[in-house]
């Protein structure tokens, strides 16, 4: 196992009707605002429950943050917030509302060009707001870590940026709130959910005997998950658990002490900046091609993940492998996810604008061992044409 520090000071709130128990984690004089995205929050009645919560603070409100989040959207909740001296930033929505705040609460106090914090991929940001999330997709784990991922509209850029600043103070997660989403963006919460499970787990093994039992215990759950959930829509149990599920696929703990390879993720944010596609369908179509073009880097994982989340024992190791590799396409397909980017009409012309994007964005040398080079990329992008 490889050395790592692990620390993680999000309290959670978790299951039905701890949206009420905001009012204890606040301080009476706090100068609240309230970050969403669109009109859900609303006539879901999740901003009503955060309103009667909040009780008597100072509230403002914020709407309007994209899918993928813009620099341009959230700096308006930045002057927003230097405005009116607010000093509390409360998050209530899925990922990309929960990583806009994050950059809010760096950016309000930064005292430069704000877009330097993600340049800087967050070393830039000395200090930032306190901040909450009350979730309502579960997918990004974003609500248990200090991760963030921002696009900019005039420059095409899509940014990563981490600093242990922007860890949610807490996070309400409350299976009730999911209950009103399109399947669609519970679907994405599987897939999403799944490879971020895979980018810590499918790599190389280090004999982090827990870690790879969390991890497979992890998957193993979404495959079960993924399709009850689309034939039962309002089990409460079922959502309970993707919820939690996605929570710790990325809240660091299966993630110290092992390599990780963020390959698909980097691709995959560059297809969503040009093609604005939803990051979860993405990440469908780029990984699978990343197992068949990598699958000698990561034959030992293969295998293990082969046995342990798919019971695929017969056969050669490389019959195994190809078949663990369809099991994994299968079950996004499955899930209605298509896993070729030619369901998105995106051709050679299209690979070649991505591979120039990652060129453009440093993005030269991926993977668990820095081996997947712009030409790897490539052959990864054609394999999943």
């Amino acid at each position: 196992m490889l050395n790592f520090e692990f620390y993680n000071p999000t309290r959670v709130l978790f299951g039905k009707g701890m949206i009420a128990r905001l009012d204890e984690q606040l301080s009476p004089e706090a100068r609240v605002l309230v970050l969403y995205g669109g009109a859900s929050a609303e006539r879901s009645g999740t901003l009503a429950e955060v309103r009667a919560a909040l009780g008597n603070r100072t509230v403002r409100e914020f709407g309007g943050i994209e899918a993928n989040p813009t620099y341009e959207t959230l700096m308006k909740a930045v002057a927003m917030v230097r405005a009116e001296k607010l000093d509390f930033l409360l998050a209530v929505g899925g990922g990309s509302v929960m990583d806009g705040t994050k950059f809010v609460a760096a950016a309000v106090p930064y005292e430069g060009e704000p877009w330097d914090i993600l340049v800087s991929k967050g070393e830039a940001a000395k200090k930032a707001l306190p901040l909450g999330t009350v979730v309502t997709l579960p997918a990004t784990g974003s609500e248990m870590n200090c991760l963030s991922v921002i696009s900019r509209q005039s420059t095409g850029d899509k940014l990563l940026f981490s600093n242990p600043l922007v860890y949610p103070r807490f996070s309400v997660l409350d299976p009730m709130r999911t209950m009103s989403l399109p399947m669609k963006q519970v679907i994405n919460g599987v897939v999403d959910s799944f490879v971020h499970v895979m980018e810590q787990y499918m790599t190389y093994p280090v004999d982090g005997m827990a870690q790879d039992r969390f991890s497979e215990g992890l998957l193993s759950s979404l495959v079960e998950i993924g399709p009850r959930i689309v034939a039962t829509p309002d089990d409460y149990d079922l959502r309970s658990n993707l919820m939690w599920v996605a929570t710790l696929a990325l809240n660091g703990l299966i993630g110290a002490g092992v390599p990780h390879d963020w390959t698909t993720h980097m691709i995959g944010h560059e297809i969503t900046a040009k093609y604005h596609i939803d990051h979860a369908r993405t990440l469908a179509m780029v990984f699978p091609a990343l197992l068949r073009v990598r699958r000698t880097e990561k034959r030992a994982r293969l295998l293990q993940y082969a046995a342990r989340v798919w019971n695929l024992t017969e056969g050669t190791e490389d019959e195994r492998i190809d078949a663990v590799i369809r099991k994994t396409e299968e079950f996004f397909e499955g899930l209605g996810v298509p896993t070729r980017l030619s369901a998105y009409d995106i051709g050679a012309e299209g690979i070649n604008d991505l591979v120039r994007q990652l060129e453009d964005h440093g993005m030269t040398h991926l993977g668990e061992n820095g081996d997947v080079t712009l030409d790897v990329s490539r052959k990864i992008l054609e394999a999943a044409a």
